[in-house]
């Protein structure tokens, strides 16, 4: 199979899986006092302090979590339920981490408002500094967006807010790995491991210790009492370790990758900003043709990509980030989401543009778009 989901998740690195495999025949509960319990808590501070150095934050910030989607729970509703503002303002590109969240808030009395986006998918900086005022409780806006690659003006953003003493956060999930993060000056981001050749089932909460949410777990207090449960040291280790190891620069493979679905499909349309985009990112819409059909197709031929639309209760949706971004309903529903990772080769490049022209052929025929 040729892997080109990496932005679903990405294969375990091995520095991970040496640095787990090693906590793994130890013993203790970080929250201990006994030597065992010690020994565990200097895996998960050493850890700490190595992810807090790597994305240019205070150790102190770094809130381990079960992954990105906890951690944008925390911030949005810790945030917004920590305060008498009313106002919740999100990108209309988010992550459903993102937007799901917000939409509870708006159960719970919040008014949830868009921040609209141009046809690239970056946020309309002039339309937000319009929308803030006193009674907003938090902003949301991505670092980089996980469909079409499209990085936004997050530290101009974090500056904005902070100038209306507005409490911001960031999905950094796709970020991390791939863009040179530095979080200072950003008061609250989202991280995760299996991004970056981690492990499943732990991120982090990078927050300003000057920021004070509302915990969504309560127990034992671990985490600032912020986020309370034992903590998976043997987890932590790996996801440091492996954000540490060496990353290949992934912006030739992806301009390849480009370059050839533009050669071998003409009339393809490359989504999101064209230079100022993830480096292991390439997002396409392919006219008449549906997405889940060219999934299924390369599927088949042994190729593994994303479609840009959701589905629910097994019905395709069309891509909530495209049309924000003003495509028609057809467009949206005939996007892919080719995405590139560490261990990714020219090989599986080639093997895409090899089974391409014909799925796409074969899509049009049967999809009647």
């Amino acid at each position: 199979m040729h892997y080109l989901d990496h932005a679903a998740t990405t294969p375990l690195r091995p520095e991970a899986l040496g640095a787990m495999q090693q906590q793994w025949q130890e013993v203790g509960n970080p929250s201990s006092l006994h030597t065992a319990g010690r020994r565990a808590r200097r895996v998960v501070e050493e850890s700490r302090e190595q992810i807090a150095a790597i994305v240019g934050a205070k150790p102190a910030d770094i809130i381990f979590t079960s992954g990105g989607t906890e951690a944008d729970n925390l911030a949005l509703k810790g945030l917004a339920r920590n305060t008498d503002r009313r106002r919740v303002l999100v990108s209309a590109v988010e992550h459903h981490a993102v937007l799901d969240p917000a939409d509870a808030l708006a159960d719970e009395a919040k008014t949830v408002e868009l921040i609209p986006v141009d046809a690239q998918g970056r946020v309309d900086v002039a339309a937000l500094e319009l929308m803030l005022d006193d009674d907003v409780a938090v902003v949301a806006v991505m670092w980089a967006n996980n469909e079409v690659g499209t990085v936004q003006p997050v530290a101009q953003i974090a500056q904005m807010c902070a100038a209306r003493g507005v409490p911001f956060h960031t999905d950094a999930v796709q970020a991390l790995g791939q863009l040179d993060l530095d979080l200072e000056g950003i008061p609250s981001a989202a991280l995760s491991a299996h991004k970056v050749g981690g492990p499943v089932g732990v991120g982090a909460l990078v927050l300003d210790r000057d920021l004070s949410v509302r915990p969504l777990v309560h127990g034992g207090g671990q985490e600032r009492d912020v986020r309370s449960g034992t903590l998976d040291a043997a987890g932590i280790a790996g996801f440091a370790a492996a954000l540490a190891a060496d990353k290949p620069d992934l912006a030739p493979l992806r301009d390849r990758l480009i370059d050839g679905v533009r050669r071998v499909v003409p009339d393809a349309v490359l989504n999101g900003d064209p230079v100022d985009r993830l480096p292991n990112n390439a997002h396409f819409s392919f006219p008449g043709c549906p997405g889940d059909a060219l999934l299924m197709l390369l599927d088949a031929a042994g190729v593994a990509v994303s479609t840009g639309s959701a589905c629910t209760a097994g019905i395709p949706q069309p891509s909530h980030v495209l049309m924000a971004m003003g495509a028609d309903e057809p467009l949206a529903r005939s996007s892919l989401r080719f995405s590139l990772g560490w261990n990714s080769t020219d090989d599986d490049v080639a093997a895409l543009l090899t089974a391409l022209p014909a799925v796409v052929e074969r899509a049009r025929r049967a999809g009647g778009m």
